[in-house]
């Protein structure tokens, strides 16, 4: 298996991979198409730019997983007191034939190296429930966030 860094030319993929998670995670067909163009116009200038960031796992030629990574601007905090960003991790998602084989976690590994040579010293990450064993087991934990849809 291969590890690459993530480019422009992931789009579609990184779409699709986002898509699956969610509708495995039980979301809405409707929400689902409604976020689909949304999503991929924000993706796409994100990857332009390079704020979006991160690695698919390739095997035989074929991607089998990805692993999102941004840098997000926040204010100094108690967890991160000195430190006016986040690193944010997003779109984790394996292939279902290729799970359980240590690929997340790899990915999620790479995810936190990286963060850490771009000097930051805080990540977050939000989990649907089939990926929150994993993110426990390498040692991540649950906050107090809370979320309200203003509508």
């Amino acid at each position: 298996m291969e590890i690459r860094n993530i480019q422009p030319g992931d789009l579609n993929l990184i779409c699709r991979h986002r898509e699956l998670m969610f509708r495995e995670a039980g979301r809405d067909e409707d929400i689902l198409t409604a976020m689909r163009p949304n999503f991929r116009d924000w993706l796409e200038s994100k990857l332009l730019d390079g704020s979006y960031f991160g690695f698919i796992a390739v095997l035989k030629d074929s991607a089998v997983a990805g692993i999102g990574l941004m840098e997000i601007d926040w204010p100094p905090h108690p967890s991160h007191p000195i430190q006016n960003k986040r690193g944010y991790i997003l779109n984790v998602y394996v292939e279902p034939e290729h799970r359980r084989r240590g690929i997340a976690g790899l990915l999620m590994e790479m995810g936190e190296a990286e963060f850490k040579k771009r000097g930051l010293t805080y990540a977050i990450l939000h989990s649907t429930g089939m990926g929150r064993p994993l993110y426990e087991n390498i040692g991540w934990s649950s906050t107090s966030e809370m979320a309200k849809p203003l509508e």
